[in-house]
């Protein structure tokens, strides 16, 4: 069952909505510990007063604000909870407005919003208004101490709560794109035409945490007792871009891959043979050697990935060609015979 981090309810104008906050998104980052080389032991951390280099219990520790030049700003306990804003079990939508509206930057962590057992009608209710509408609704919630600007919009269904930036906490971006440069129509609709060839559906389940899996598929070869040897990855010198030149390359390339994953659809094995080589490249490392087992430092590249493909298609069509030399030697044999008959 889900975690509830919050309990509460959902108001608008005199509606009241029961629900509770869960989690929407888990982290899959690799986390390790500092361990002592050699004796593996744990590296633990004291707080220690910089002045004498002792040991500082926490009774004895206050909060400060830096104001530079070794200047601080204590401020205690009680005046820090005399401003904490006070808790609240309720989320008040203080307005609706379009999605297109609110851009990704402001958005920060998802949760999704689950009804109590006794409110699923105006939750529905809720969620198909704003559905037929294409609404999100704005509001306040005060989650771990801290007041929160929400975002709350349908999902499949149901509602998920985003937690929100302030305005304040989205840094301008104003110049950072440099000088505007002049664009030729050729390049512009080249560029269009690239666009639109690598156009498609998202697809979540397609992206995936290459260097996690990388790192995981190492630390249990190393678990198992297999002695890993890194090879050095070798920088490649930068390029001089030519765009132009790049433009009609990556056409180019698109339309190959394109042309090989047609072929390989028409044979019926193209959505079979890439995923096959793909895991049979993964398992290959797994085999171990006397000496050492080597590791690819770095991820495939999509032109890598795509290459298994174009491969196969290749092949298929170099056996199909014996087919047209012997039906040509066969029509051959045929008129030959009907001359001699006549």
């Amino acid at each position: 069952m889900a975690t509830t981090i919050w309990t509460g309810s959902i108001s608008f104008g005199l509606v009241t909505v029961p629900v509770r906050l869960v989690p929407a998104t888990k982290s899959r980052d690799v986390s390790f510990h500092q361990l002592q080389e050699g004796t593996g032991a744990r590296i633990r951390y004291r707080r220690v007063s910089e002045a004498t280099g002792e040991e500082v219990s926490t009774d004895q520790i206050v909060k400060g604000y830096d104001l530079g030049g070794g200047q601080y700003v204590v401020i205690e306990p009680d005046e820090l909870a005399a401003l904490a804003p006070k808790a609240s079990k309720q989320i008040e939508i203080e307005d609706f407005v379009d999605l297109d509206q609110i851009d990704p930057l402001y958005f920060d962590n998802p949760y999704y919003v689950v009804p109590d057992k006794n409110a699923a009608k105006p939750y529905q209710l809720l969620v198909r208004a704003m559905e037929e509408l294409r609404k999100v609704a704005i509001g306040r919630v005060v989650l771990r101490s801290k007041e929160r600007l929400v975002a709350i919009r349908p999902l499949d269904g149901m509602l998920c709560i985003e937690m929100m930036r302030y305005a304040d906490e989205v840094l301008p971006h104003a110049g950072l794109a440099g000088e505007e440069g002049e664009v030729s129509e050729r390049e512009l609709a080249m560029a269009r035409q690239l666009v639109e060839s690598l156009a498609g559906d998202f697809e979540p389940e397609r992206y995936h945490d290459e260097y996690r899996e990388q790192l995981l598929d190492l630390i249990d070869r190393k678990a198992a007792g297999e002695q890993i040897v890194a090879q050095p990855q070798a920088q490649e010198p930068a390029k001089v871009l030519d765009l132009m030149a790049a433009l009609e390359a990556s056409l180019a390339r698109a339309s190959e891959s394109g042309a090989a994953a047609g072929a390989a659809a028409d044979d019926g094995t193209g959505a079979e043979v890439a995923p096959k080589r793909a895991s049979a490249a993964k398992k290959a490392p797994a085999k171990k050697s006397a000496a050492a087992a080597q590791i690819a430092a770095a991820p495939k590249s999509r032109s890598a990935r795509k290459a298994p493909t174009k491969a196969a298609a290749t092949k298929a069509g170099a056996k199909k060609a014996p087919a047209k030399k012997t039906a040509a030697k066969a029509s051959t044999a045929d008129a030959s015979a009907k001359e001699r008959s006549a």
